[in-house]
Parts: structure tokens; sequence; C-alpha cells
């Protein structure tokens, strides 16, 4: 994994820390009791659009955020002979801001996690992390973010993920650099204190910033109140 100096020096890393903090902060207020907001059983689009609009219209005027936030944001690919459109995705919340000499359009890819190969293969695979490599997310873009909603204790969901970024074949697939003492991820986040790890992808010229990969930071969120997917014990006969 290249050192955070060989591109960072040129990306609005404050204003992309901001985001996360006010991502994060709302996440905290709208998930601190189980009668009020967010929910284990809403499923992504409605949970991503609430959390946007309340990032907007609380968590981001107090901070001070002069960028813009989208949920549900419509991307695609137009065919040249026919301008038809060919390939549409939705990503599920983007934090867009600029300045005279720099632009960001920070992505935030939402996975509901439990433990279980089902829910590693959406956070890996096509559906999740691999848009950011082989798909059309953030094209262009240094850094992008997957945030795993946690609907089981953390250290049933996440050790599972880092063990299988590990896997030769994945990494392949994932086209992940090495990061330090040739793990596949940075851990601790070089980026965000908040961030559990980061991975490092290269990517097709025409999706890659200029420097050829993305940076991707990996968050956690918990439910400020106990959840478990597990059902209830059988009992004993």
């Amino acid at each position: 994994m290249s050192s955070p100096s060989d591109w960072v020096a040129a990306f609005p890393l404050r204003p992309a820390s901001e985001a996360v903090a006010a991502l994060r902060d709302a996440w905290r207020d709208l998930t601190s009791r189980p009668a009020w907001g967010i929910t284990p059983k809403m499923h992504e689009p409605a949970l991503t659009k609430t959390l946007k609009v309340y990032i907007e219209n609380v968590t981001a005027p107090e901070r001070g955020l002069l960028g813009m936030w989208t949920a549900e944001d419509v991307i695609g690919e137009i065919a040249p002979a026919t301008a038809t459109l060919i390939e549409e995705r939705r990503t599920d919340i983007v934090y867009g801001w600029n300045d005279a000499s720099r632009d960001m359009r920070l992505v935030f890819e939402f996975k509901r996690l439990g433990r279980g190969n089902r829910h590693l293969r959406h956070y890996l695979e096509d559906e999740g992390l691999g848009r950011f490599v082989t798909g059309i997310y953030s094209r262009k873009q240094a850094l992008a973010a997957m945030v795993g909603v946690l609907l089981d204790p953390e250290a049933e969901v996440v050790p599972a993920i880092r063990k299988a970024l590990e896997d030769p074949a994945l990494g392949t697939k994932l086209r992940l650099r090495p990061g330090p003492g040739g793990r596949p991820y940075c851990r601790p986040s070089a980026l965000f204190t908040t961030a559990d790890f980061d991975t490092e992808h290269d990517r097709e010229p025409a999706l890659a910033p200029s420097h050829g990969m993305i940076c991707v930071s990996h968050f956690f969120l918990e439910f400020g109140y106990p959840t478990t997917t597990r059902g209830p014990k059988k009992s004993k006969s």
C-alpha cells in the first residue's frame, strides 16, 4: 500500500473528514433508541435516505458544512452511437465539495451486515466493495467509503471481513494492493481515526484518478441499543 502522502497532499482530506464526522454524528442521533429513527429492520434505501435528510437538515448546518449531500444519486453510462442509457447505478450517500482548484465526490456505500457468508459476500463482492474496483462507482475519485451497518456484534462480523481479504483469489478479483507487512489492508486507517481499516485497489484508466488506484476506508456502525440477527434459542426437550 502506497504512503498516504503519495496522493493525499492534493486531496481535500479536511472536508472528507468533516463529512465522515457529520455522518457518524447523525447516525448516533438517529439510532439512540429503537422507537425513533433508524432500526435494524429498515432496508438500505430507506435507511440511507433518512440518514441523508437528517444530515442535510440538522447535522451539516450545525457543523457549518457547505458541500452538497445526495442519496440514491443516479450514475451510469451512455452509448455514444445512440445516446441511450446502457448502464445505471444508484449510490447510497454522496458528499460533494469543491473549491477553486479541487473537487471531491465522496461516496458512502452502505451494507447491512450480520454474521455469515451471505453478508460477507454482499459486502465484499460485485454488489459491495467491487463497485469501487471494476464497477463505475467513484469514477476518477481517489477515495470512497464502505459503511457496514452491524446487525450482530462487531467481533462476530468485522474480523471475518478482514480475514476474507487475505484470500489471494479475492485479492486478485478486487485488485488489492499490498498493505503494511504484506497484509491486504491498512489497519488502523491512515486517513480517518473512526475507520477500521483502508484498502487500496488498482482500477482501469477509464475509472481511475491520475495515480491509478482508489483508496476505500471501511467504517462499521453499531446501533445505540442491543440488536442481533440470531434467533431465539430453542429449549432442550
